[in-house]
Order: C-alpha cells, then structure tokens, then sequence
C-alpha cells in the first residue's frame, strides 16, 4: 500500500504540470489581459491617464502614434506600452514566463498581485479561514445528516416517511441556493421579520475581545446562515444515492442468506450491507468537498459579505490578475488531487477486500 501511495502522490506532480499548461495556454488566447486592461484605463480616463503614464514611464514622454498590436493602444507612446507589459511581465515570450512560475511554484512562490500590491500567498491564507469554514461545515453537515437519512428511507421504502422526506429534499435541490439565501436574509437576518442572526462577515467585530466560548458562539452564529443556504439543496443528491445504493445492496443474494442464518436486522444492514452500499458514497465524496469548498460558496459569499477564496477566485478572473488566477488553480488542483486519493484510500478502509496495490502490480 506504501508503494501504491508514492505512486499516486508522484503522478500528481505531471498532473498539475499538466493542468497548468493547459490553463496557460487558454489565458495567451483569451483577449482582454492586463497589459489591454492598462491601456483601456490609459484611453478612456483622461484625467488618470497623465498620472498613470507618469508612474509608469517616468513621465516628460510625447504621446505618439503606436504601432503596438494591442488594441486601443493607437495614440499612446510605445514606450509606454513597453514599460505596461514589463511591469506585468509581458515582455517575456510565453514560454519563458511559463517556464519562470513553473520554477517559483516548485517553490511555492505564486508571486504578487497584479491589482492588489499583495503577494499571492498572503490573500490566499487571508481568505482561507472564510472558505475553510463554509467547506468544512457544510459537507460534514451534508454526510451527517444525509447517509443516516438515506438508510431510513431504504429500510422504509415506500413508506409514508420515505414519501415526505423525498418530497421535502427534491423541493430544497429545486431551490436555487442564492434564492434560499435571500429567503434566510429576508426572514431571519432583519430583513422583514426577524432580527436573529447577523448579515455579513465570519465574526463580530468586538470577537477578540470575546470569552473562548462566546468566540465559538459568535462563529457559529455568523455561519448559520450561510451553511444553510449552502447545504439545503445538496441533501437530494446524496440521501437519494445513499437510498438506491442501499436499496440495491438489500435485494442481494447474500443479504437474503444472511437474513436466513438468522442475523437480526440491524446486523444485515451494518454488518454487511453498508460496507458495499458505502463505496459508491465515498466515490462522490472528493468532488462533493471541492465543490462545496470552492466553486458552490461564490453566491453564498457575495451575498452574506464573506470575502473567501471563491470571491477571490472569481474577481481574479474578472481583472484578468493571472498571479491570482493560476495561485487559486494550483491550491485547488492540489487539494483536489490529494482527497481523491484520501477517498481512494477510503475504499480499503470500508472494504479491506480491496487492494489497489495489487491491482495496479
């Protein structure tokens, strides 16, 4: 298993490699990039672009007819439009630069900012906190509540319980989150009716000065809303995948004997049935974290003001800040990639019958 292991950690290292040059790739097509972005603001704000000229080419420079390919650059000096791609680090030919944060990766150096005079590295940790938060509640919440719910409904199925709680959870699936989240604002955050819980940020903003146990009640208190808008509608997935899963198992052969050799109910059900009926839940388990973690909180934070990596992510790519856009990529990638090998790993702990080692001999 050790072997198998070091194997799966070292094709992460081609597959991040992969992952990034594809990307990079995709941004030197994309128009719009930060050096075009620079001369947007240089053409269009006339009162800022003398300043900024200033700053950049260190001023007393006539402005003169461009023969630079970028568009909107006709009228601007081209020395001008050197010093925008040097300080952006376009004055490289795409190779190179992709050469150069390869190798300031490789020591996890994401650079700075382009817009945000920050390094990569500090808003990243600065935002963690907030998507650490509503990823780690909200999937452990989901599978706490789901898996039980979806091995009631299979032992019931059919029954007036199974009807309801599947009715309840398709209409919240049906429920956009960003809808139910303003539904929770309105009702429950001042909006019209109650006043319970507070609308934006993680804590308070006298939390330093809380007790250890007021500290935790305030936390909880900030993420009540958000977690759930988030979790409500992913019950569905999960408790209906548990169910069928379940459901299936049950109608086995090997169910049928067991029950037979007079092993009582919940014996069958946990001593046999889950072990195989669980495989397919931890299967979707990588994905479910990640996309909660990131992709599925975006709405979540800009609605209850939670400055996360999810926000970040998205305005990064809006300003074309590529440091941020490929910083994120590569956090995310290598999250990714290291719990779906902790879900791999899973597998053998739920079922010791299987042996991914021996398979891959």
């Amino acid at each position: 298993m050790l072997a198998y292991i070091l194997r799966r950690l070292l094709l992460i290292i081609p597959t991040l490699f992969g992952i990034l040059l594809i990307n990079f790739i995709i941004i030197q097509a994309a128009p719009g990039g930060p050096v075009e972005q620079m001369i947007a603001k240089l053409e269009g704000f006339d009162a800022a672009a003398g300043g900024a000229t200033g700053r950049i080419s260190g001023g007393g420079s006539e402005v003169a007819a461009s023969s630079s390919s970028y568009r909107g650059a006709q009228g601007l000096d081209p020395e001008l439009i050197k010093d925008i791609e040097k300080l952006y680090g376009f004055d490289k030919p795409a190779p190179e630069r992709f050469w150069i944060m390869i190798s300031n990766y490789l020591k996890l150096d994401f650079g700075e900012s382009f817009f945000r005079d920050a390094k990569v590295t500090d808003l990243i940790i600065e935002k963690m906190p907030v998507s650490i938060s509503l990823g780690l509640w909200s999937t452990l919440i989901m599978y706490l509540v789901s898996i039980p719910l979806g091995v009631a409904k299979a032992v019931r199925h059919g029954s007036a319980f199974d009807v309801w709680t599947s009715t309840a959870i398709v209409v919240g699936y049906a429920v956009p989150a960003f809808l139910f989240a303003i539904l929770l604002i309105v009702v429950f955050a001042g909006g019209s009716y109650l006043d319970w819980f507070p609308l934006r940020g993680l804590t308070s903003n006298n939390f330093d000065e809380l007790s250890t146990w007021g500290k935790i009640v305030d936390y909880f208190h900030h993420l009540a809303l958000p977690i759930t808008a988030l979790v409500i509608g992913n019950f569905a997935t999960l408790t209906l995948l548990t169910k069928n899963s379940f459901l299936d198992e049950i109608n086995k052969q090997y169910v049928v004997t067991a029950r037979a050799k007079g092993l009582s109910e919940r014996g069958v059900l946990y001593g046999h049935v889950f072990r195989n009926a669980m495989l397919l839940i931890i299967a979707g388990f990588p994905s479910a974290f990640i996309g909660i973690f990131f992709t599925g909180s975006l709405l979540i934070e800009v609605i209850f003001s939670l400055d996360g990596l999810g926000l970040l992510s998205f305005e990064a790519a809006m300003n074309r800040d590529y440091p941020v856009v490929f910083g994120t990529l590569f956090i995310f990638t290598l999250l990714g990639l290291v719990v779906k090998l902790i879900g791999d790993l899973t597998y053998t702990l739920v079922d010791p019958r299987i042996d991914f080692a021996s398979r891959e001999a």
